[in-house]
């Protein structure tokens, strides 16, 4: 479902020189402010490419990976009123998201903090480090859909029964620096 570019894998429908410049296949690894720019360009300058691939399922949120290199994955999520995600970690990945359409509710914590929240309203992107746990959730009456990304890529994440749970300190899940096509496989059998 994606085609490939050197070093990396973008999805047909916005394979366009603007994600070719914007996902740099030789960059190792992004920091919080890189993601959050990568997500909030995507989502405001490619929305008519992202809107024409955006599919919504009543049974549980649906994705699809937009691009993938040895540092970087990017994923288009849609989410129906009452669709989100437990509370959970990346692993130790940094990560961002920018809201596309609609709006979303955010908890999250980091460690030893309290737990906050925030609307994310349309256009508004979070970039964030490894230490952080969250749980999104579109809380409204209309769909929504948001631009993520992570680095390193494929991280697993770990789930909680709250955002009260996490530890003290939110290790890093074992994070090898994986070939591009060890990296395809594994994204073909998980989501974000």
């Amino acid at each position: 479902m994606t085609s490939a570019l050197a070093r990396a894998d973008l999805h047909p429908a916005l394979d366009v020189p603007l994600l070719r410049d914007l996902i740099h296949p030789d960059r190792a690894l992004w920091t919080p402010r890189e993601l959050r720019e990568l997500t909030s360009v995507v989502a405001s300058e490619l929305t008519t490419p992202l809107l024409s691939v955006l599919e919504y399922h009543p049974d549980q949120r649906w994705w699809a990976r937009l691009g993938l290199t040895e540092g970087v994955e990017l994923w288009l999520l849609s989410w129906l009123p009452g669709q989100g995600t437990e509370p959970h970690d990346h692993g130790g990945a940094a990560g961002s998201f920018t809201v596309l359409t609609g709006r979303l509710h955010e908890d999250y914590r980091y460690p030893g903090g309290p737990v906050r929240e925030a609307t994310r309203e349309v256009g508004d992107a979070i970039g964030f480090g490894a230490g952080r746990a969250h749980q999104v959730v579109n809380r409204s009456t209309v769909g929504a859909a948001s631009v993520h990304a992570y680095s390193p890529p494929l991280v697993p994440t770990r789930e909680y029964p709250s955002l009260l749970d996490i530890p003290p300190e939110i290790p890093p899940l074992p994070a090898h620096r994986l070939p591009l096509e060890r990296l395809r496989e594994l994204a073909d059998q998980e989501g974000p």
